[in-house]
């Protein structure tokens, strides 16, 4: 049965053309289904109805697994089922009648314009590490980048007397992104000043952000240092690399933009992804107005 999981992932990974990070998503949850159904003395596809995909799931129910990460598993297990009934591994398709879960719309929280100018400045940019922040912090905004397309960005990514960037999303699809003013003005800053002290002699790195060692800077590396700053930027919401990138979203369209445009920036693939967005921009709207209004 593991060999079957392998030969799926390759299936993802060459036939999908998913990204790396996607498919260890599906290898977490394909083998915390191939441990339940171990333990459960089944040894072959064919032996899995929709009883054991149901006791499976109401497993995670009791492990208080939140709705989201049952919808994911149930989305991932009717993927893996379809694939190896079409391969002719498993005759059956145990997932034909299990309903999807539905899960409560929950609005992604984003920060005013205000408090994304405090923390963007709360970074020391006379100290080494300050600086990189600092430039970070304003294309993590300008951008709406995912962490790991920021920490995957590469120096021949940046075309900044065209003020673009370019990068690489979910499924491998490149996108071209405009830079504004500020963002190339501290990227060079962070070039000049910091990010040679930060490389490391006969270390070179095609890397745009580095860490204290030289090295590519990671995705816990990015949470790591946003959590400090966030703290002494005096913000009490719980900010993550992608509220930034809800905030990008948010503020642009709360200025007018298509949300085609911002479609297109943030690189979703299907309209009704980003569509979540407007519904922030109407909430704030009316927050804004029985603040405000003297008869609210």
């Amino acid at each position: 049965m593991n060999e079957d999981i392998e030969e799926y992932l390759r299936f993802l990974t060459i036939e999908r053309g998913l990204s790396k990070n996607t498919i260890e998503s599906y290898k977490r949850d394909i083998s915390q289904y191939l441990a339940f159904i171990s333990e459960s003395k089944i040894t072959e596809w064919s032996q899995i109805d929709r009883y054991v995909v149901l006791s499976f799931l109401q497993n995670l129910k009791e492990q208080k697994k939140s709705a989201g990460t049952i919808i994911r598993m149930v989305s991932c297990l009717r993927r893996f089922h379809q694939f190896l009934k079409q391969e002719q591994i498993s005759k059956g398709d145990p997932m034909l009648h299990i309903d999807t879960p539905k899960k409560a719309q929950k609005l992604p929280k984003v920060l005013s314009m205000k408090e994304v100018d405090r923390l963007i400045e709360t970074p020391n940019t006379g100290e080494t590490l300050g600086l990189r922040d600092r430039a970070m912090l304003e294309v993590l905004y300008a951008t709406g980048l995912r962490v790991s397309e920021l920490t995957d960005l590469k120096l021949d990514d940046l075309h900044l007397s065209l003020g673009l960037i370019q990068t690489i999303g979910k499924g491998d699809k490149e996108r071209i992104i405009p830079l504004g003013d500020m963002a190339i003005e501290w990227i060079e800053k962070y070039r000049r000043y910091s990010r040679s002290k930060l490389e490391r002699e006969g270390q070179r790195s095609p890397y745009l952000f580095l860490n204290h060692h030289g090295r590519k800077l990671t995705r816990q590396g990015v949470w790591k240092n946003l959590k400090i700053i966030v703290k002494k930027a005096g913000i009490e919401k719980e900010v993550t690399p992608h509220t930034l990138r809800h905030s990008f979203a948010t503020h642009l369209l709360e200025n007018g933009a298509d949300l085609r445009v911002v479609q297109e920036l943030l690189g979703h693939s299907d309209i009704s992804t980003t569509q979540i967005y407007t519904h922030i921009t109407k909430q704030r709207m009316s927050s804004v107005y029985k603040t405000y209004h003297p008869r609210a």
